[in-house]
């Protein structure tokens, strides 16, 4: 079959022939692949620098962890991968699979459960949101931001801000469910002061942490009077992994600070996922209420495509 394979030594995939992989277990299924969404998780696994990472194959990975597939029977699912997903053929866990609706492409249909994975996983186990919260998406520009601001809205949130550093996708923003705005990027006195002016917060889902995370947080910070519960949840670190907090605003606010992403949710939270939330996103994107935007490629451009730049807030899906 033919895959996009990462080798040792190299920098990005190879479209070349591999071997196709075979079922190990009755509980794993050999598919068809129609669409598969690129993602900067995807990079970082295959380059070795994700937490979640295995050493190089020496004869290659296929690389790709989840995608769009159809089953013997014409089915099309969304589904994990057990085996690398860039590639004609994958092997997928059958009890870890959606049914994608008829109403829904297999592009759209690729692109949006990693955001709704790094969007509704934190909004609902995590921050434990509730109808009316005001909630804050630090990094909103991204797709998943995007998602995120659209998902708090559907579950309820009684204000929306956003902050990024594309002021055009920004005020986007706007039109989806945010109701503010705050540039990243202008100065910290001004940053500050656009989230204490917004506040109080009871929710920030944080995709970029670094210096905002940092600017956030020290804006928080009370003078001994009984405040909200915030719930502070970390998604991402496009902007630095590392930052410091004073233990001052620790004691003087009633915050959780917290993360959402692989191994920080149960194993019943990961069986939710699949059997309620995923299927309720699918249906709201086929209704009109969840909007995204992507690029597509074949997958035997993947090596000239690697490096590609998506419009801001956009995804890249690879179709086979």
């Amino acid at each position: 079959m033919k895959a996009a394979v990462m080798y040792p030594g190299y920098d990005m995939p190879m479209y070349t022939d591999f071997q196709t992989p075979v079922p190990q277990g009755a509980d794993e299924l050999l598919v068809s692949v129609r669409a598969v969404a690129l993602k900067h998780f995807d990079k970082s696994r295959a380059s070795g620098k994700h937490y979640s990472s295995d050493a190089p194959k020496e004869n290659g990975r296929v690389i790709g962890g989840d995608g769009v597939f159809q089953l013997e029977d014409g089915t099309r699912v969304f589904a994990l991968g057990s085996s690398g997903t860039m590639a004609q053929k994958a092997i997928i866990d059958r009890d870890r699979m959606v049914v994608v609706p008829d109403g829904l492409n297999d592009v759209l249909a690729a692109a949006l459960p990693n955001a709704v994975i790094g969007a509704a996983m934190g909004l609902r186990f995590k921050a434990d949101i509730r109808p009316g919260d005001v909630v804050m998406v630090n990094g909103a520009t991204g797709f998943t931001g995007r998602v995120a601001v659209q998902i708090a809205k559907h579950y309820g949130a009684g204000k929306i801000i956003a902050t990024g550093r594309n002021t055009q996708s920004l005020q986007e923003l706007l039109s989806l469910g945010a109701d503010a705005v705050i540039p990243v990027g202008s100065s910290d006195e001004d940053f500050q002061s656009g989230v204490s002016a917004l506040g109080p917060i009871d929710v920030v889902i944080d995709y970029l942490w670094g210096h905002s995370a940092a600017l956030i947080l020290g804006s928080m910070k009370g003078k001994g009077n009984f405040s909200n519960r915030i719930r502070y949840v970390s998604v991402g670190s496009m902007t630095g992994d590392l930052i410091q907090v004073s233990a001052a605003v620790l004691r003087s606010v009633n915050l959780q600070l917290t993360g959402s992403g692989l191994g920080a949710w149960t194993r019943d939270e990961v069986g939710k996922l699949f059997s309620e939330i995923l299927p309720e996103m699918y249906q709201l994107a086929v209704s009109g209420g969840l909007v995204l935007k992507t690029s597509t490629v074949k997958l035997s451009d993947i090596a000239e495509l690697w490096s590609k730049e998506v419009p801001d807030g956009g995804r890249l899906v690879v179709t086979i």
